[in-house]
């Protein structure tokens, strides 16, 4: 049977652990009094694993039963400490049946690696065992670092064979999330270590007398910081997921999708005709329907782990990770049919005779930007749906877009042109660029076969894609000679300024990505994100072949001019690093057809 590399792992760790413990294990018979000690410890490891201290916000626990191996590692050497470890996992076994055979198997090997390697390590350090003494300080030290450090890489390695994550992410992860317990932990073992030695069994009576009440009292209070969390990421009327949360999960899975490459779609509901049910039966009975509607879509959602949240007024969305648009689509029909099917009280005076919903569905494409974006497109499809007669689900599909796009454009170019004039008295070369962009954008669109909402897009990003320059002083901008670092550092920050002008007016969201990312790298090496490969939106990797031609044919300050030939040379070159190579030779062929004379010579651009 083939092995996985998790499980392989698992078998050599266990395999490692249970020598280790059969080496460094030197007696099976003890006194009375080593028994008692044995025992007495064993009972502490089992009660600290049950009563542990819950944290807040992400509710990690802090078990204290490492406390009780160091402390008996220092006092009473390795042989005890073993054993306890024997004992308290034999008992587990029998105790906490819901776990897995391998997983108590593994546990128990890096217990027991952690145990040797630290007490190894405290022994070389100097140590010994036996009282409290300050000369053991570095020992002690040395030996809780051993511990921490073995810990987190034999789980750290586990971890990053299950996932799909690079060894740094999942070292960080784990530094970051369990750093501060363990080294209390650490520090606690020391505080047992000093009960035990100046009040032996009472000591240890304290300590776990201690951990108990902390353990209550941390409880409590995660409890309640679980209630005053649940009210803040919850809708008051509905229970579902608030507005503010859905989309805090949706930034996480969006995430996730980009990592892993599975699919990710959202769905908009949006409930028909609602208002008139309202006219007609009052907010109080509304109310009523939306909770109802609200449970309905739990339990429906709940059978696929999608998430469910009340968008706002009587509309609802749902998050559906690994899932396509087809398989989204699906579940939204059969989810309206039931909705139709089911009685809800006063809906037979709505226009069907029922209660129905329209709905829209997007599926995250590689480029897609922000989760506005894909919102956004699920608001389109949505719409879509109601100006098709209602009570139906559309997938979103570029041609949704609003007929008067053709009448828009003219007045947000317009708009555009009278932001970029503001150049003229500050940056010439700025202003001239970008109404050269704007051409080149124009032609390589068509030649691309653009859809009319892209071509609008591209284009208008194109004509403002360094509106963020506004925001550089003139002595920058216009400064003869190469740039001090300080200064490039502030000349790349147009992209982000940029982004926040443009972000003022909503009719212009959707140049966003073309303004902020519109120096991204196809290898990752770009800036402000270091976004790679399709990451970048596609009509962000065709604005950047645009804007680096033309940077690199026209004149400036800190830069030689090169030809059309070296430039097309130059993008021939940076294929598939700098640039998509896809439609670099698409733009070259562009730039032959309609820039060249027929000896070869550069045409001037007309405007």
């Amino acid at each position: 049977m083939h092995l996985s590399k998790k499980h392989t792992y698992v078998f050599i760790i266990s395999l490692l652990g249970i020598l280790a413990f059969m080496l460094e294990i030197d007696k099976l018979s003890y006194s009375l009094n080593d028994w008692v000690t044995i025992l007495t410890l064993t009972g502490a490891v089992l009660l600290l694993n049950h009563y542990y201290i819950q944290l807040p916000p992400k509710g990690n626990t802090l078990s204290m039963d490492s406390s009780v191996f160091l402390a008996s590692l220092f006092l009473f050497g390795l042989d005890l400490t073993l054993m306890v470890l024997a004992l308290h996992a034999i008992i587990f076994i029998f105790t906490q049946r819901k776990s897995e055979w391998w997983e108590n198997l593994i546990n128990f090997s890096i217990y027991s690696l952690m145990i040797i390697f630290s007490y190894q390590l405290f022994i070389l350090a100097g140590g010994s065992v036996g009282s409290v003494s300050l000369t053991n300080l570095v020992p002690y030290i040395v030996a809780l670092g051993i511990y921490f450090l073995t810990n987190t890489i034999l789980v750290g390695i586990y971890f990053l064979l299950a996932a799909s994550e690079s060894l740094i992410e999942v070292f960080e992860g784990m530094l970051k999330e369990t750093i501060s317990t363990y080294v209390s932990t650490l520090l606690l073992s020391i505080v047992l270590l000093i009960l035990l030695d100046s009040q032996g069994k009472f000591g240890l009576f304290l300590f776990i007398s201690i951990s108990f009440m902390l353990s209550q009292a941390f409880k409590q209070h995660f409890e309640l910081y679980k209630d005053i969390s649940n009210k803040a990421n919850k809708d008051y009327l509905t229970g579902l997921n608030n507005h503010g949360y859905f989309k805090e999960l949706f930034e996480k899975e969006i995430s996730i999708a980009r990592e892993s490459g599975q699919p990710l779609s959202v769905g908009l509901l949006d409930l028909d005709d609602f208002k008139k049910y309202n006219d007609l039966y009052g907010h109080i009975q509304g109310d009523q329907l939306l909770k109802e509607f609200g449970a309905l879509l739990i339990k429906e959602s709940a059978a696929k782990s999608y998430t469910v949240a009340r968008y706002g007024g009587e509309e609802f969305s749902i998050l559906m990770p690994n899932t396509v648009a087809s398989d989204a689509y699906q579940f939204l029909s059969d989810l309206r049919k039931k909705i139709n099917d089911t009685y809800f009280k006063g809906v037979e005076a709505l226009p069907y005779g029922c209660l129905s919903f329209s709905a829209g569905v997007a599926q995250r494409q590689n480029d897609t930007y922000s989760i506005s974006e894909l919102l956004n497109k699920a608001d389109e499809a949505m719409y879509f749906a109601k100006a098709q007669g209602k009570n139906l689900v559309q997938i979103y599909q570029t041609q949704f877009k609003s007929l008067d796009d053709s009448q828009s454009f003219e007045k947000q170019l317009e708009e555009a042109e009278q932001q970029l004039k503001i150049f003229l008295s500050k940056d010439v070369y700025t202003y001239r660029h970008s109404k050269r962009v704007f051409q080149y954008a124009v032609d390589f669109g068509r030649k691309l076969s653009l859809s009319d909402h892209e071509q609008r897009i591209f284009t208008l990003g194109a004509l403002i894609h360094d509106i963020g320059k506004l925001e550089i002083p003139r002595d920058v901008i216009n400064k003869k000679g190469k740039l001090e670092p300080h200064e490039w550092e502030m000349v790349k920050k147009h992209v982000t300024w940029g982004k926040e002008i443009i972000s003022t007016n909503k009719e212009l969201e959707e140049l966003i990505p073309l303004v902020e990312l519109h120096h991204e790298r196809y290898d990752g090496k770009g800036y402000p994100y270091g976004l790679q490969g399709e990451n970048i939106p596609k009509l962000a990797r065709l604005l950047c072949i645009v804007d680096s031609f033309d940077a690199m044919t026209t004149e400036r300050p800190y830069q030689r001019t090169k030809s059309f030939d070296e430039a097309i040379q130059e993008l021939r070159v940076c294929a598939g690093n700098q640039f998509d190579s896809q439609y670099v030779e698409p733009f070259i062929q562009m730039i032959e057809e309609r820039y060249f004379l027929k000896e070869g010579k550069e045409l001037a651009l007309h405007h």
